[in-house]
């Protein structure tokens, strides 16, 4: 790697040993994977042939030669094309900039999770702990921000259990609560009623396991979605459970909710406790278990940062703003 100097801007110019093959699948139709890296980073990329140069703000400039050769070296071992989606999940916000993805050994080990997304893998070290404790756990938590992939990794874990023969049948499950709004009458049977609060669950499903035999399954009860008022005196055996956007239960609520679970069964408990949306003066289930069951043997909790948010990069801006401003507010 040479360095180069382009009026107030450094430039990093390098050449990869990598065939032409190689280079499309990272660089993406038309360059468009470095045009988002570009666009994230704020820096300028120009490739010729194998010659990448970036110019841009020192630190920033060193993160994308380290991010295109991290890319070309995963690429050249997996043989498939990098999405936008993965040049954007390669970077974590922290203090308003972007850094490439951490070394495996901070990353932890991986868990190999057997759905249709064979690249699915926790992309921070939160992420990684999550899935591990919920490989390792009968009950884990999983408590954080938006765009952390709480649900998601859930919902991956249940399939891989269930595609395994380790669980006999899917349960999904989350509170009916309406965020900040009143929807009113809602037409059609109980199901229509209760679909638009379940729908973030059963997209989750089936990008994972494929509409069709999601659909399937789901006819043959093996995957159940339904809200959690539906939970009361059941005992669910040899089961995934996992209870979405629990921060709208209620302590009584949660408290139900957790001795339904069996033998052979696991449970996942998912939400944030900065979007309750539960009556004022009503205590979140959420946070008060976290609270209470921290340190009970056989109970994991992970909690997401800003960090761990692994949407668009502009998420993890917002959720750090809303955050400082909540501090703020506090000191009042």
């Amino acid at each position: 790697m040479t360095k180069n100097f382009d009026g107030t801007a450094e430039a990093l110019t390098f050449s990869s040993a990598a065939d032409n093959t190689t280079l499309a699948l990272v660089c993406g139709p038309l360059d468009e994977n470095l045009r988002e890296m570009s666009s994230v980073l704020n820096v300028e990329i120009r490739r010729r042939g194998s010659t990448f140069r970036v110019a841009g703000e020192k630190t920033a400039a060193e993160r994308a030669v380290r991010a295109i050769r991290g890319l070309i070296e995963e690429t050249e071992r997996s043989a498939e094309p990098v999405t936008k989606d993965a040049v954007q999940w390669r970077f974590v916000a922290e203090d308003d900039q972007f850094r490439a993805g951490v070394t495996n050994e901070e990353l932890g080990p991986t868990v190999d999770l057997k759905t249709r997304r064979r690249d699915l893998q926790g992309r921070t070290p939160n992420q990684r702990q999550y899935l591990r404790a919920i490989l390792s756990h009968d009950i884990s938590f999983g408590i954080g921000p938006a765009g952390t992939g709480k649900t998601y990794l859930a919902v991956a874990a249940a399939v891989d259990a269930f595609e395994r023969g380790q669980v006999e049948r899917i349960v999904l499950t989350r509170p009916a609560v309406e965020a900040g709004e009143r929807l009113g009458f809602l037409p059609g049977d109980l199901t229509q009623k209760v679909d638009p609060y379940l729908r973030p669950l059963y997209d989750a499903l089936f990008d994972l396991m494929g509409f069709e035999k999601s659909q399937r399954l789901m006819e043959r009860q093996s995957i159940e979605v339904a809200p959690l008022a539906y939970m009361r005196g059941r005992t669910l055996n040899n089961a995934f459970v996992i209870l979405d956007e629990a921060q709208n239960t209620t302590p009584e609520q949660m408290k139900m909710f957790l001795t339904r679970i069996g033998f052979g069964s696991r449970a996942v408990i998912t939400g944030d406790v900065t979007q309750i949306d539960l009556p004022k003066g009503v205590r979140s289930g959420l946070k008060h278990a976290a609270d209470i069951l921290a340190d009970v043997r056989g109970i994991a909790v992970t909690r997401f940062t800003a960090r761990d948010v692994v949407r668009h990069p502009l998420v993890a801006r917002i959720v750090e703003a809303y955050e400082r401003a909540g501090g703020a507010d506090a000191q009042r």
